[in-house]
This record gives C-alpha cells, structure tokens and sequence, in this order.
C-alpha cells in the first residue's frame, strides 16, 4: 500500500530517531544461559521484560486503561503458573497520553530494558520508528493499531484485520442489511494520519465494488464537536456515515445527527466505542442505530471465552469498566506469551528468536471469535471481522450482530506494497 504521508511532528521524530539509533543499540549482544537458551536485551536468568506504551490520559485514555490492566491480570495469571522458560514475566508501563513527542520518547527510553512490546497505542507513532524496530532493535511489537502500513514488517505485527479490511467489512454489513444501495453517498469521518487514511482506502474500494459515492470529512485527534461534518454530511445527503475516530468523536457525531434529525445508521472501527458513553447524552442514539467491527467477540458475549475473561477481569478490578480493551489487551498478552514459550522451546530467546516463533503460530485465539495466522508478516492475521452494535444490558456493552466474516470485497482485496 502507498504509504501516507504523516504529520509533520511525527516525521521530524522519525529522522532524529533513525540518526540516533546506532547509539541506542550498542553492546547488545547474545548470551547463553545453563539450560542453553539463548538470551538478548530484555531477558536476565530470572525474568522477561516487556515493554507497554498505552495511552490512560489521551483521546484512548478508556481503552488504554482496559488494555493494559488485562495485560496485567495476563502477566499475574502467567506467572502464577511459573512464568515462561523459568523466568517471570515483567511490565513496564509508559502512558504518552497520544501525544507523538511523549510516545517516541518512551519508546526510546524502554527498547534497550524490554525484548519487546506487548502494547504500542497509536499508528502513526509505532510507524515514527518502524524503521529503527526493523533495521536495529528488532524487538517484536504487538501494536494496538491497525493500519495496512505497518504491515510487511518482520516485528511489527498486527493483531486483527487492518482498517481498511475492517471497513469494507462495516460497508458490507450495511449492503447485506439493506441500509444502503447502489447510487448512494456514504459518509467518512476520519482522523488524519494513519489511522483515519488507511480506514478510508478500504471504504473507497468497497465503494467502488458497490457503486457508492465517498463524501470524506477528515479531522484532527482534538476535535470534539462533530457538529459541522454532521452539517455537511447531512447536506451531501448521505445515506450512512463510517466514523474512524476515537470514541468522544463517535458519540459526538452520533449525538449530534440525532439531534439534528439526521437518521442515518453510522459504523465505526475497532477503537471506536467505549461502553461509557451509554451513560453520556449520546446514549440513546448509540443504541438505535450505530455499530462496531473488530476482530474478536465483544467481553460481554456468552462465549466459553469472552465469559471467562470477563468474570477473571472483574475479579481483579471490580471497580472498573468492562470493555473491548480487555479482550484486545488480553489477547495480544497471550499471543506474545505463545511465541515467548516456542522460543523457549527452540532455545532460543533472542529478539530475533521471538520474531521467528511467531511466524509460526497459526489458528490461535478461536476461542475469542477469530482464529489468527501469523506465517505471513505481509497480511493481516485475519480478514473477518466481528460487527456489533451497544446494548446497555451486556458486560462492556456490545452485543453481537454479524458472526466473524470476511466480506467478498475484503477477501478480494489487494493489500499493495
């Protein structure tokens, strides 16, 4: 896929970073331990380190709170069981509060302490230093983001279908469902940057699949009020809106067209929705007519999977808010552990060794909905996802409307260099 452009803060950080990066990676060299196990930076005789960098103050501030706090019950729930390769596992967490300048700053404060990272919030960051991670660090990074432009790379690997899978699944929803034809005009609210640019290569290839009309709105991560794209949108006379933005962003354009008379249903990505908005002014409208995709079931769904998490978590943290953060976090925590134990299996606990065990790590994590394949650094781990819509009655507020799937337009689509 040709790559965005992104914002300009972020690119001058890449440069200085690239031209420090020798520094940052001098003396790493491998060790052995008794057992023969290889062993890199990040790895002692008694412990594995990993690195978290999450967003608990920022425009993700709820989901970045879930998503690390089930990494942690991951770690606690690990290391009861003896840890991995007779090592416990090991947290470190930075907030950047999705600000680019803290993000890349903590990121080069932990990758000489960690073997890798369990947790990276945001696209455009993980992308300021994707060429130092593949060039030099070579730590494995799970990132919480899911942008095509990430993909090709031997350490960064997304969990999930990319946005712009994702969305040609969303549209695909509304066409199976009848809630938009052939000739019509949909909306696209999107953030700027990878995130919002890459949600919309997809809804413009499953319009041109469909015979749809694209009306873009983009905006920045700090604009709040949805008001005018609502007004724009609602003059274009589009017969449904995709919004690829936070949650604040989604129910302020969800709130906003129900107030205004606009009713028209609205999809949004993975990230969203946060059940806290069912209690905000949004509520109502949010329950009516809006609906999510990701690519695992929802925490509240009654699956042996999501049911067990779900009762594990409340466990740990009954005061806070059950979400789909839990599920993502969890997952991405335990898919690391697998690949952390296979290369304990072939002695070999490197950076590099870690990046090897997880090419060949294939059908993992059906018992949340989707199973994922991890041989091909290229693709997605999947192309299905799960489309959901709020109910205020479920465990993190979601239910289930479509089964993991992958629409016709998603399986066919090509994911370019």
């Amino acid at each position: 896929m040709k790559r965005r452009a992104l914002t300009a803060v972020v690119a001058a950080l890449t440069v200085t970073l690239v031209g420090c990066s020798g520094k940052a990676t001098e003396g790493k060299g491998d060790e052995q331990d008794k057992a023969g196990v290889k062993t890199g930076p990040g790895v002692s005789s008694s412990a594995i380190s990993l690195g978290v960098l999450t967003d608990m103050t920022g425009v993700y501030a709820s989901l970045g709170k879930s998503v690390t706090q089930a990494q942690q019950l991951w770690v606690k729930q690990t290391n009861a069981k003896g840890g991995i390769c007779d090592r416990k596992v090991e947290l470190t967490v930075r907030d950047h509060g999705y600000d680019p300048q803290k993000a890349i700053a903590a990121y080069t404060e932990l990758e000489p302490k960690v073997v890798g990272f369990a947790q990276f919030i945001g696209s455009p960051f993980v992308a300021a230093v994707e060429q130092r991670i593949d060039g030099q660090d070579k730590g494995l990074v799970l990132p919480q983001a899911w942008s095509a432009n990430l993909l090709g790379s031997p350490y960064i690997r997304v969990i999930g279908a990319t946005y712009d899978i994702e969305t040609i699944n969303l549209i695909d929803h509304l066409l199976s469902e009848k809630r938009i034809a052939k000739g019509d005009r949909i909306g696209h609210v999107y953030f700027e940057g990878d995130y919002g640019e890459n949600a919309l290569v997809g809804s413009e290839h499953a319009a041109k699949e469909a015979g749809l009309t694209v009306v873009e709105q983009k905006i920045k991560p700090t604009d709040n009020d949805m008001t005018a794209q609502v007004a724009a949108l609602k003059q274009a006379g589009v017969k449904a809106v995709i919004v690829s933005a936070g949650p604040r962003q989604a129910a302020s354009l969800v709130g906003v067209a129900a107030a205004t008379g606009f009713n028209v249903p609205v999809v949004g990505n993975n990230s969203a929705f946060a059940p806290q908005l069912l209690k905000t002014q949004a509520g109502p409208a949010l329950l009516k007519d809006y609906y999510v995709a990701a690519s695992t079931l929802p925490i509240g769904d009654p699956g042996d999977g999501p049911a067990k998490l779900a009762k594990e978590y409340a466990a740990r943290y009954p005061k806070d808010v059950l979400d789909n953060g839990v599920v993502a976090g969890y997952t991405a925590a335990s898919i690391y552990g697998e690949a952390l134990m296979k290369a304990c299996e072939d002695k070999d606990l490197t950076r590099e060794g870690i990046g090897r065990a997880l090419l060949t790590i294939k059908g993992y994590g059906s018992e949340f909905g989707v199973s994922h394949d991890f041989s091909d650094p290229k693709a997605p781990s999947t192309r299905q996802s799960v489309i959901m819509k709020p109910d205020a009655s479920v465990p993190g507020g979601l239910k289930v409307v479509r089964p993991a799937a992958a629409a016709p337009a998603a399986e066919s689509f090509t994911m370019k260099p």
